[in-house]
């Protein structure tokens, strides 16, 4: 089966290109990946990349990397994508969840199946396990969790930060770097758990909560004692170079279940 790779930024696309070196890989302008060659495309000619897909032989289609939500020119939209419209639209006014459906759903209906990142390479799923929390970090990981459950109807963050019982921060649309780089401005309770896990309405397939070295470098600057994440909600990049990092921090990295 042919793999279109349509990637944003960060290591995630790297990764699964080196996985699959015969995909077809696609950006979408503005949002060019790191350290790969792909062919740009704009959203107002959607519906000419999707022709262009399916005269390619595209059976399947992966989603990964950052991106944030484009502009739509009326004036560049091209024939192709005209009859999309409405539904983009709709995509772009709407919230991350959300909009991820619509495009899920129109690539879906022109007969590509997409596919998640951890389908192309499973390892992404591999948590480098390391540490044990004290018992005050498992009871900042529950109230962490307690709160990741209750902010899920409102389509926020996939993670936020508790110690000593306290809500530190929230992940919302800057992302978990902006997050932990936040905390060091605030003078808070010492220690303290980055929790993360996905929505629970959240389609797995895209946009994926993810973790990598500069995560646990971010934490230790924070000042927090760990990061706990739930199995297979979580993917990981470069766990080898986690596994360094966390040994020179000391911080733990445990899995939890919901």
């Amino acid at each position: 089966m042919t793999l279109a790779l349509i990637a944003g930024q960060g290591a995630l696309p790297q990764l699964l290109a080196c996985a699959r070196p015969d995909a077809i890989c696609y950006h979408l302008d503005g949002f060019a990946p790191d350290d790969m060659s792909s062919q740009p495309f704009r959203i107002e000619r959607l519906g000419s990349l999707i022709t262009a897909l399916q005269a390619n032989g595209v059976t399947e289609v992966c989603f990964a990397g950052r991106i944030a939500r484009p502009r739509l020119d009326p004036s560049a939209i091209d024939a192709a994508t005209l009859p999309l419209v409405p539904r983009m639209m709709q995509a772009l006014q709407a919230g991350d969840d959300s909009a991820l459906r619509v495009v899920l759903e129109i690539f879906e209906e022109a007969g590509l199946h997409v596919i998640a990142a951890q389908d192309v390479l499973p390892s992404l799923l591999v948590v480098p396990v390391q540490g044990t929390p004290s018992d005050r970090d498992r009871k900042d990981i529950a109230r962490a969790m307690q709160v990741h459950a209750a902010l899920d109807p409102l389509d926020v963050g996939q993670g936020c930060v508790v110690a000593g019982g306290q809500v530190l921060s929230i992940e919302a649309m800057p992302g978990t770097d902006w997050m932990l780089a936040s905390l060091r401005h605030f003078d808070g309770p010492v220690g303290g758990v980055l929790f993360k896990a996905a929505k629970a309405r959240q389609d797995r397939r895209v946009d994926m909560a993810t973790i990598g070295p500069d995560t646990v470098t971010g934490a230790a600057a924070a000042g927090l004692s760990g990061i706990a994440v739930v199995q297979d909600d979580i993917l990981v990049l470069d766990a080898q170079e986690m596994t360094h990092r966390l040994t020179r921090t000391g911080l733990f990295l445990t899995t939890w279940t919901q």
